[in-house]
Formats: structure tokens, sequence, C-alpha cells
């Protein structure tokens, strides 16, 4: 989930002063992490506490109640500071840019013994939509993401102990297998290339006009920081974009050491003690032992 975080924080200084290019500077001035990093760490220590509705609503409003200038959407930011715990029916992308630790509990030894999703794994990408987000395309946009990071994971491995199928040998393959799959589950079009959409792409908020953009800024990338640097130069919600491609592109590439040190150094200490407490939990539950789910 620190690529989410990555993204995140590169694309905060461009959400409101768009570029449209893949040179500029990851970190600097204007950096900052915002709502993403601080609900896709509530979604991480809901997951940790059991994955229930209720553990997930009591993570959101926590740690937004803890950082109440994040950057929350109208909607969101009136629920989380209410007492109501009822969804309010959101297609908002903000289901999309939090549900990647969802994506880092699924297992792929499970997939790879029966051919089957791990299907407990992605009710509880779904929950962690529907407590907030629970129009059909908010669900929509998170179990794509989801899905994504999980078939990076299996695909590329290394990521998923002794059971993958990798063939990381033939990333073109891996990309087209994960296209084909979101594509056919979730029917968001990913045929688009980056330079037919950047012209005219504008900022959009909802899953709909998002999600399938930032896979396609993945889809197209050679590492890491150049999915990243794809989905900044989208425009647009650039934060959100940025943290969606980054979760994906985590599960395929890794992240290289000094752009995670760099990011981790932008969190308050309350987020980086529940990410250290996620390394430790997905370290524990992986079938061997050494942290692959």
């Amino acid at each position: 989930m620190v690529g989410a975080i990555v993204g995140d924080i590169v694309g905060s200084r461009y959400e409101w002063n768009n570029i449209k290019t893949k040179t500029f500077p990851l970190f600097g001035k204007g950096c900052r992490f915002s709502d993403d990093t601080v609900m896709t760490i509530a979604v991480a220590e809901a997951v940790m506490n059991g994955g229930e509705r209720d553990d997930f609503i009591d993570a959101m409003k926590k740690y937004g109640r803890m950082f109440p200038r994040a950057g929350y959407g109208g909607r969101f930011y009136s629920w989380l500071f209410s007492d109501n715990r009822e969804p309010y029916n959101s297609f908002g992308n903000g289901s999309a840019m939090r549900v990647s630790p969802c994506g880092w509990i699924m297992d792929c030894g499970f997939t790879a013994r029966t051919g089957f999703f791990p299907s407990n794994a992605r009710e509880m990408a779904k929950l962690s939509a529907e407590v907030t987000h629970n129009h059909p395309e908010g669900i929509k946009g998170a179990l794509a993401t989801a899905d994504a990071i999980f078939l990076a994971r299996y695909y590329f491995g290394g990521y998923c102990g002794d059971y993958e199928e990798a063939i990381n040998d033939d990333p073109a393959e891996c990309k087209k297998r994960i296209k084909e799959f979101i594509e056919n589950e979730h029917g968001y079009n990913l045929s688009r290339t980056l330079d037919e959409i950047r012209p005219d792409y504008r900022f959009d908020v909802s899953c709909q006009g998002s999600v399938p953009q930032a896979i396609i800024a993945f889809l197209e990338s050679t590492d890491f920081e150049d999915a990243i640097r794809n989905a900044i130069s989208l425009g647009g919600d650039s934060d959100t974009i940025g943290a969606i491609t980054g979760s994906i592109a985590e599960a395929a590439y890794g992240i290289p050491e000094w752009i995670e040190k760099t990011a981790v150094s932008y969190l308050d200490k309350p987020l980086v003690d529940v990410l250290d407490r996620w390394k430790k939990f997905t370290t524990k539950n992986k079938p061997d032992g050494k942290g692959s789910l």
C-alpha cells in the first residue's frame, strides 16, 4: 500500500496545478500527504482489526478526525464528522484510492490451486467501499483496483510465495492478462493510450472518470517511477490517480528504496506506526512465512 502513499504525495502539488508532462521532480516544495494516504492507512488498520463493516467505519472516522485538513470531499467530510454510520451512495474515486491494503491480503496460493479468485478478501475490498461509496460505480472502482493489485502480484511474481504463476520474464504478457481481466470483469475500456487521453483529460473525481485512466497509466509503464510519472502527466485529480496507479505499480515492480524512504518521511508518526504494524501483519500472515499471501 506504500505505492498509493507515494502516488498521493507526488501528485499532491499538481492536483490544482496540473501538468501534462512526465518531466518533473518527484518530491519537493508543495508535496504533502492528503486524504488518500490517511484513508489508505485507515483501511489497513481496519483490515488488521478484522475487516468487518464497523472496523472500516471506526478506522475511517478515527484517522479522518485525527487529520481533519487532509483534503476530504464535502460529502465525505460531513459523514466523517457526524454520528452517521450509513453510506451515502457516492461514486467518487475515494473508494479506489484507499482500497490497496485489501489487494495485498488476497491469497495467490488459493488462486493457483483452485483457479478462482480469493472471494473473502474480495468481499473485504467491496466492503471497504460500501461503508460510504455504495453506488455501483464506487464499488466497481474499488474492486477493479484491488483486482489489478492482486493480479499484478500474481502474474509478475515475487510477492506470492511458492504458488505464484509468475511470468515476470514477459511483462507485456502479464499486463495483457491484467487488462483483459479488468475489461471483461468490470467493463472498463483500457484500450486508449495515454497520448490519446492526456490532451482533453480534465479534473474528474468519479471512479468511472479516473480509475480506468489510472490503470492505463500502469499498463503503459516500464517501472514504478515511470508509472507515477504517467499518472501525474494525465492531469485531473493528480494525487488520487497517482495513488491508484502507484498501488498497482508497487505490486508489479516493487518500490525503489529511496522513493519509499522519501515518501515515508512526509508522514506523521501515527501513520508511520500503522505502516510498521502493517508490514508485520502481512509478513505474519503469509503462507510461506516470508510475507507473501
